[in-house]
């Protein structure tokens, strides 16, 4: 189908194809390997876009945004600035996705890439953090989260590593605590080093020691493709050996961090292992688009359809 054909589909059947999107994942999950799915048919995964994906097509609006991705199929949503709206629209927009059947996924609880925050043992910042986690938990109530993303910060330059390890397990599992309670889990997310310099969390090994030593059910792995695609490669066997720690996917193809199919990674053989697998999890889509305007968004989701399609 041609793009032009597919927006044509789109504003005669969008609203048409709601009804039948009751069906979740549930329903994608039956569909056959290899056959590609109609538009506004659901996915075998729950991709999660974020704001401002669509607003070539959908508008500027946000409640226009998470009707136009149900319109299409996409179960999940992630919005990575939503402690910085306001309690109201925090609610309104969690009252949507509820409404449409859309996941919320990520939304970032800590994320301070210029100060050493979880390698310290300092009172003053563990009571920081421990905030920062209480405010978390009435954010998700709000907009319906789960999950909420943590970036450890910085490493010291003048303390030894493994004190600096211990520091940041240590602070971990007294956010984890507050959150335990709430079933809520805060998903560590390793950056590679090229984009995020000086960061102490880089690798998916690395993640995984720290979750094992936390050991809570509300410490977990973000695994970003993109990143781990820089920082280590091996992106399926070192999914495998993490698979208990790891609660969530972000994705972005490299090099350029577009949607799949514009880099290196082969995502449809990515996306088939994750699925047999049986991850019921989110997979946000954390990336640019290669295109503008209408083209780029159209682009974007034929992208994710090939990639959904699982063909050998």
């Amino acid at each position: 189908m041609s793009n032009i054909e597919r927006r044509t589909f789109i504003s005669t059947a969008g609203g048409a194809t709601v009804a039948g999107l009751a069906t979740g994942l549930a329903g994608a999950a039956d569909l056959e390997p290899g056959k590609a799915a109609e538009p506004g048919a659901t996915f075998n995964l729950k991709y999660a876009p974020h704001f401002g994906m669509f607003n070539a097509i959908s508008g500027a609006d946000h409640l226009d945004q998470l009707r136009f991705a149900s319109e299409q199929g996409f179960r999940a949503w992630e919005d990575n600035g939503m402690p910085g709206r306001s309690d109201e629209e925090q609610t309104r927009l969690g009252d949507e996705m509820k409404r449409l059947e859309i996941e919320m996924g990520v939304f970032v609880a800590e994320g301070d890439f210029g100060a050493e925050t979880f390698v310290k043992r300092d009172p003053a910042m563990t009571a920081k953090l421990e905030g920062k986690m209480k405010k978390a938990v009435e954010i998700a109530k709000r907009c319906g989260a789960r999950w909420m993303t943590v970036v450890p910060g910085r490493y010291s330059q003048s303390d030894a590593w493994d004190f600096q390890t211990a520091n940041v397990i240590e602070n971990l599992k007294r956010c984890a605590a507050i959150l335990e309670p709430h079933d809520l889990v805060m998903v560590l997310e390793p950056l590679n080093r090229r984009d995020h310099s000086g960061l102490f969390l880089t690798g998916v090994p690395q993640a995984f020691l720290i979750c094992e030593a936390v050991g809570s059910p509300s410490c977990k792995i973000l695994d970003d493709l993109y990143h781990q695609q820089i920082t280590e490669g091996n992106l399926i066997p070192y999914m495998d050996q993490a698979w208990s720690e790891i609660a969530y996917f972000q994705v972005g193809d490299n090099p350029g961090r577009r949607e799949p199919t514009t880099g290196e990674i082969d995502f449809r053989n990515v996306f088939r292992h994750i699925h047999q697998r049986g991850f019921k999890g989110i997979v946000g889509m954390e990336h640019g688009l290669s295109l503008g305007g209408k083209d780029g968004v159209n682009r974007l989701i034929e992208a994710y359809r090939e990639c959904d399609e699982f063909r050998a």
